[in-house]
């Protein structure tokens, strides 16, 4: 074999490495591209037992809590708190002849804000409503829906507060809670409603994309428009501080 024949091997080997190396390459390129894609796609979520959650299609949901033990919080759902205090306490009770969930912690202080959630159902764009009746507190009564819950310094929340007689709406970001402007009207913490009282009221929101909508006793009230957690994440009620409120008749519709 000639001195041409040997370089010839050499760079035809040499050809056939590097192609290798770089369909290797592409390979590998591809392939994160294209799980980052999907990521993106179809965002996931850690419920409350460290399980990952795909995003939840068509859920339409009803808790009444007819079927759940006095006394005890749900087995299917979970409780936290953000900001100082000690602890919260969700529990379902009677109320005259009918089962409702019941945050029952009277003691914590103000910024102290109290969340039970659900924990098998990860929604974005989701419709919530619930009746519920603020039964006592001095600080704060009533209270509202949390939803893209990641963990308890993070998610969206509206409320109505029979002591204010007014309904707001606040992003919890890294555990500090800012309520967000009503569209046309700029940052005037929320809007102010008819007298709540102790009686029930329901209270409606529908959140698709930015753009969310709230609703009490079948009245449009106002909406927002904010991105801050885009992602999905769990759906469930919330009290603040020392408020000690029954819920009922939680429903959870997904907008997918």
């Amino acid at each position: 074999m000639s001195l041409f024949d040997i370089f010839l091997s050499i760079n035809q080997k040499t050809n056939a490495d590097m192609k290798t190396i770089a369909l290797t390459v592409l390979g590998i390129f591809v392939f994160f591209s294209c799980n980052e894609l999907v990521n993106k796609q179809s965002p996931s979520s850690v419920n409350a037992k460290g399980m990952k959650m795909e995003v939840s299609e068509g859920a339409n949901l009803l808790f009444d809590f007819e079927n759940y033990k006095t006394g005890e919080l749900p087995g299917d759902w979970s409780q936290s708190f953000t900001g100082k205090g000690k602890s919260t306490d969700w529990k379902i009770v009677d109320d005259n002849g009918n089962k409702v969930l019941a945050q029952l912690s009277s003691d914590n202080p103000n910024y102290h804000f109290n969340v039970a959630f659900y924990n098998d159902l990860v929604v974005k764009d989701v419709e919530l409503e619930v009746r519920m009746k603020g039964v006592k507190g001095k600080m704060d009564q009533g209270g509202g829906f949390v939803w893209r819950y990641t963990d308890a310094d993070n998610y969206y929340v509206v409320r109505a507060n029979p002591l204010e007689d007014n309904v707001v709406l606040y992003k919890v970001v890294k555990g500090v809670r800012t309520d967000l402007p009503v569209l046309g009207k700029g940052r005037t913490y929320g809007v102010e409603v008819d007298k709540l009282g102790n009686d029930w009221n329901t209270l409606k929101l529908k959140a698709e994309g930015d753009l969310f909508t709230v609703y009490l006793n079948g009245k449009q009230l106002f909406q927002v428009k904010d991105n801050s957690i885009s992602r999905a994440g769990l759906t469930g009620l919330w009290t603040k501080a020392d408020a000690v409120t029954y819920f009922d008749d939680f429903r959870v519709r997904s907008l997918l």
